[in-house]
């Protein structure tokens, strides 16, 4: 089969679709004939060497997956081929062919096409991990996100949405924040030139829920921006990974601050937020309250193009890379 695979940690030129050895499925596994797979942040970050694959995972990138199931492991049950499935990786996605644990493994839902089915697996089980399993987001409360125009972001929105939440976004340009308002953001702030904090508290007087990718940066500031009993949970450190924390203001709040992966989870683990997006998502996606967004489309063999559109910042949405022409 051909993946993509890396001549050397650095940029996108580094990225090179070769030929490699075919995987086979092991004991609870799924070998998937891959439609399509999707750019994400963390990819960027491998490529250039900073976020190695956890500890038996595939060194190709990729997280997430669309495609065909093409063979069983042994003691697989419910799934059978031919079967159309979308998946959560540790790694491999960037190939024609990956190797997945079943319980990791999706059906593609309602009229979603295959192909844009690459762009749910990772932000459903980000957002629904986070948002609502760990944080408990519900009707009535007050959700923030920041990077409203990214992959987590637009799902984010809808999630909150359709749960009955009011939510807020934060991004670059008027444009962008116009696309959330769209999606059916309640309210908008453009981070270059409003402050979130000042905006949110006097429009809802402080969020219930904040889902973070700033990570240090913000920190001290998403404190403030909490109301009463928040949780603030940080899925991302693009403005660092170390910062203060005051904790007798969020002591005051009676708050919160998580900070989760999903990358290295466990298995198991990764196999019970799964079955719980399944469960209470994947409904939400079938009825049309939450559907894929897409940027582009690209042919996997120019995934160089896909990490420089991420790179250069201008994706709403998802980057979907095509393993088929």
């Amino acid at each position: 089969m051909h993946a993509i695979t890396i001549s050397e940690p650095g940029g996108p030129e580094n990225l090179q679709w070769t030929e490699v050895p075919d995987p086979s499925p092991g004991a609870g596994e799924v070998l998937i004939d891959v439609a399509a797979s999707a750019v994400n942040r963390a990819d960027l970050l491998q490529r250039q060497g900073h976020y190695p694959p956890p500890p038996g995972a595939s060194d190709v990138l990729g997280l997430e997956c669309s495609g065909t199931v093409a063979e069983l492991g042994e003691g697989v049950e419910g799934w059978q081929v031919g079967d159309e499935v979308c998946a959560l990786l540790a790694g491999g996605g960037y190939a024609e062919k990956v190797v997945v644990p079943a319980v990791q493994l999706l059906p593609v839902p309602g009229e979603v096409e295959l192909i844009s089915a690459a762009g749910l697996p990772e932000v459903a089980c980000t957002v629904w991990s986070n948002v609502v399993m760990h944080a408990g987001l519900g009707e009535g409360d007050v959700l923030l996100c920041h990077g409203g125009a990214g992959g987590i972001g637009t799902h984010a929105i809808q999630v909150g949405k359709a749960l009955g939440a009011t939510v807020a976004v934060t991004a670059g340009s008027a444009e962008r924040l116009e696309r959330c308002r769209q999606l059916g953001a309640d309210l908008t702030i453009n981070y270059r030139e409003q402050d979130f904090v000042e905006e949110l508290k006097k429009e809802t007087g402080g969020a219930d829920v904040i889902l973070d990718n700033m990570g240090a940066k913000y920190l001290g500031r998403n404190v403030d921006a909490l109301a009463t009993n928040g949780r603030l949970v940080v899925i991302g450190f693009q403005g660092g990974v170390k910062g203060e924390l005051n904790l007798g203001k969020l002591g005051a709040k009676r708050g919160s601050v998580a900070v989760t992966t999903l990358r290295a989870r466990p298995v198991e683990d990764k196999g019970r937020i799964v079955a719980d997006v399944r469960e209470r998502l994947w409904p939400l996606i079938e009825n049309g309250s939450v559907r894929p967004v897409i940027d582009q489309v690209i042919p996997m063999a120019e995934a160089a193009n896909g990490h420089r559109a991420l790179e250069e910042g201008g994706v709403f949405g998802k980057v979907v890379l095509t393993a088929k022409s």
